[in-house]
């Protein structure tokens, strides 16, 4: 009965969050800006790297630094998909206190809610590869590519971002309206950190352990090596560690993020029943 429930939760969030996610305009336009939005995107990166390196895209660099970007969408996506719930749930449509006494398990609705977000972050993710490999000279041979590790850290990658979304979405249910974008506001500090766009040694040596504290780190590597091989592990950060020992501390990192994760969800989410924030909008 538990499984039913649970699986009900989780499958009718994730319809609801894409009803909502795709809802906003015509089926047309939101392919435009489904296209458009992750090739300005990458193209504002492309500019930059080329007026620093004087247009030399044939570097190694390149290729790490556009991979980097183009998955750390999910980062973005997936986090706030899930912790926005909150918001959106509680201060639009004010129906949270209903999903509460619903027969739901409201953890797995908030993670079913980040699906929608998941699925329009992925379709970004392809469009800003495709884009690389088309027009940027992004190579990337697709017979030395390493699917089994590529899905794997995939797979790991997207259910940690998640746990961590459910993370904030339990902050999320303690504090005010005008702390409805803390998903994107995280996402934005870990890209300093993660080794998204360059290597953790060009940060001062007193900030880099937050960087190897970070699992996103080790996801973004794996993700490049998976895909280019040699050219991400030519890099210094974690050139001394062979792809399972990162997948190693991947997995345990994901382990220690989603315990904590769901211990600060239950705290929250108890300290907001008691306080009765549940139903209290802040939408001033």
């Amino acid at each position: 009965m538990q499984t039913s429930t649970s699986w009900r939760s989780f499958r009718m969030a994730a319809w609801l969050g894409w009803v909502i996610e795709s809802n906003w305009t015509d089926p047309f336009l939101f392919a435009v800006y489904s296209i458009v939005k992750p090739i300005s995107g990458a193209a504002i990166l492309v500019i930059m790297y080329g007026i620093i390196s004087q247009g030399n895209y044939d570097s190694a660099l390149f290729p790490y630094i556009y991979l980097g970007n183009a998955f750390y969408i999910y980062v973005g996506a997936v986090m706030t998909g899930v912790s926005w719930a909150v918001v959106d749930d509680r201060e639009h449509y004010k129906t949270l206190k209903y999903m509460y006494i619903a027969p739901i398990y409201i953890p797995l609705y908030l993670l079913g809610r980040g699906v929608a977000r998941f699925i329009t972050g992925s379709i970004a993710v392809f469009i800003t590869i495709a884009a690389g490999l088309l027009f940027l000279n992004v190579k990337i041979n697709f017979a030395e590519v390493d699917w089994l590790l590529f899905f794997v850290t995939l797979f790991v990658g997207v259910v940690m971002l998640a746990l961590l979304g459910l993370l904030l979405a339990g902050i999320t249910l303690t504090v005010a309206r005008h702390e409805g974008f803390i998903g994107e506001a995280t996402a934005g500090a870990l890209y300093i950190f993660s080794g998204a766009i360059f290597p953790l040694d060009v940060l001062p040596e007193w900030l880099r352990p937050v960087g190897y504290f970070m699992p996103t780190t080790y996801w973004l590597e794996l993700l490049r090596r998976s895909l280019v091989g040699d050219v991400a592990q030519a890099f210094p950060t974690l050139a001394n560690f062979s792809n399972m020992e990162i997948l190693g501390v991947l997995l345990a990192l994901s382990v220690f993020f989603g315990t904590v994760s769901i211990y600060v969800f239950r705290w929250c989410d108890a300290r907001a029943r008691e306080l009765g924030l549940i139903d209290r909008t802040t939408n001033y």
